[in-house]
C-alpha cells in the first residue's frame, strides 16, 4: 500500500508536466476562436471569410470591415488586454493571501478605482470612461497602499489573514462613502452605474496606451513571481527558511497586483469573478505550480472576458449585456461550487 501510495506521489508531477504544454497550446487554440467569435458576431453578424478579409486586405467603404477595423479589432483587443490582467492579478491575489477567494477587490483595488472615480465625476465633472483613468488607477494604488500599511502593523508583518481583513474594512467604508455621495447627486448616479457595471463596449485602444507602461511593468512582475508564491504556499517559515524575503516578496506581488487590475478596472470598469474564476481553472491542468499557473491564466483570463462580451451580444440582440453582467451571472455559481469544494487556507 505504502508503495503505491509513493508511486502514485511521484507519478502527478511527471503526469502534470506532460499535460501542462499541451493543455497551454489547447489554450491558446481556444483563445482563437473565441477572438473569431468576437469580431464576427454581434447586432450584425460577419462571415468568419468576410472577417478575415477586413484583416489582411481592407476594402474601404466595405461596411463588414469598416464595423470589424472601427469597433470590433478594438474592442477585441481591449478585452484581450482587460482578461489578462484580471486573470493574472487574481492569480498573484491567490497565491499571496493563500485564501482561493481572493480577487484584486481582496486588496481595495475596485473600491479605491470606484471611489475615485466617483470623486472625479461629482468634483470636476468628468463624462466618460477615457477621462476616469488616471483616477481609478490613482485610487486603486492608494487603496492597495492603505491595506498593505495597515495590514503589516504588528511584529509578524503582512499576513495574509491581516491583509484579507484590511482590504474588507477598507472595501467597506469605501462603497459606504460612495453610496452616500451616489444618493446625494443623481448626475454621478447616472454617469458613474455605466462604468461601475463593467464592460468592453466603447472601449477603444486609444484608453490603453497611456496605461501600457503599467500594464508591462505589471506583466513583468507577475510573471517573475511563480518561484516566489510556490515558496510563500508553503507557509512564511518555510519560506524564510528557503532564503526568501517574505516581505519584499509581497510588496513586489502587491505592486504588480495594483498596476495589472488598477489599470484593467481603470479602462473596463469594476469587472468581477475573472480574477477569482482562472485560476481555478487553470490547477486541473497544472497543478500547484504557479510558474505555469500563471503563464495558463494570461490565456484563460482573455477567453473567460471576452467570451462573456460575446455572449452579451448575442442574449439580447439587437441590445447587448455588459461583458460585467454575464461575468457576475456565470460567476455567482462557479463561487457557489467553489466555496463547496475548495477548503479556505488560514481563514
Amino acid at each position: 500500500m505504502t508503495t503505491l501510495t509513493v508511486t502514485a506521489a511521484a507519478a502527478r508531477p511527471r503526469t502534470h508536466g506532460r499535460r501542462r504544454p499541451v493543455g497551454l497550446l489547447a489554450a491558446l487554440a481556444v483563445l482563437g476562436v473565441v477572438v473569431l467569435a468576437s469580431l464576427a458576431f454581434g447586432a450584425r453578424d460577419i462571415a468568419p471569410a468576410d472577417v478575415l478579409g477586413a484583416l489582411v486586405d481592407p476594402v474601404p467603404g466595405n461596411p463588414d470591415h469598416d464595423v470589424v477595423l472601427d469597433q470590433r479589432v478594438p474592442r477585441t483587443v481591449v478585452g484581450l488586454v482587460v482578461g489578462a490582467a484580471l486573470g493574472l492579478a487574481g492569480t498573484i491575489m491567490q497565491g499571496i493571501t493563500r485564501n482561493p477567494l481572493a480577487d484584486p477587490g481582496l486588496l481595495g483595488v475596485n473600491a479605491g478605482a470606484s471611489l475615485f472615480v466617483v470623486l472625479a465625476i461629482t468634483l470636476l465633472d468628468l463624462t466618460s470612461p477615457g477621462a476616469y483613468v488616471w483616477f481609478a488607477l490613482a485610487g486603486a494604488a492608494l487603496a492597495a497602499a492603505v491595506v498593505y500599511g495597515v495590514g503589516s502593523i504588528g511584529r509578524e508583518g503582512a499576513t495574509p489573514v491581516k491583509l484579507a481583513l484590511a482590504g474588507t474594512a477598507l472595501t467597506a467604508w469605501s462603497t459606504s462613502v460612495i453610496t452616500l455621495v451616489l444618493l446625494s447627486d443623481s448626475d454621478t448616479l447616472n454617469s458613474y452605474r455605466r462604468w461601475s457595471v463593467g464592460s468592453l463596449a466603447g472601449r477603444t485602444t486609444d484608453m490603453l496606451l497611456p496605461l501600457a507602461p503599467f500594464l508591462l511593468v505589471g506583466l513583468v512582475l507577475a510573471l517573475a513571481t511563480g518561484r516566489t508564491l510556490n515558496l510563500l504556499a508553503m507557509g512564511d517559515d518555510v519560506a524564510r527558511g528557503l532564503g526568501q524575503d517574505v516581505r519584499l516578496a509581497r510588496v513586489l506581488a502587491a505592486s504588480a497586483i495594483v498596476l495589472l487590475a488598477g489599470a484593467a478596472t481603470a479602462v473596463a470598469g469594476p469587472i468581477v469573478f475573472v480574477g477569482l474564476v482562472v485560476p481555478h481553472l487553470v490547477r486541473p491542468f497544472t497543478g500547484p505550480d504557479y510558474r505555469w499557473i500563471l503563464p495558463y491564466s494570461v490565456v484563460l483570463g482573455p477567453v473567460v472576458l471576452v467570451a462573456a462580451d460575446v455572449i452579451g451580444r448575442l442574449v439580447v440582440q439587437p441590445g447587448e449585456l455588459e461583458a460585467g453582467l454575464v461575468v457576475a451571472v456565470v460567476g455567482g455559481p462557479a463561487l457557489v461550487a467553489i466555496v463547496r469544494h475548495v477548503k479556505l487556507a488560514g481563514l
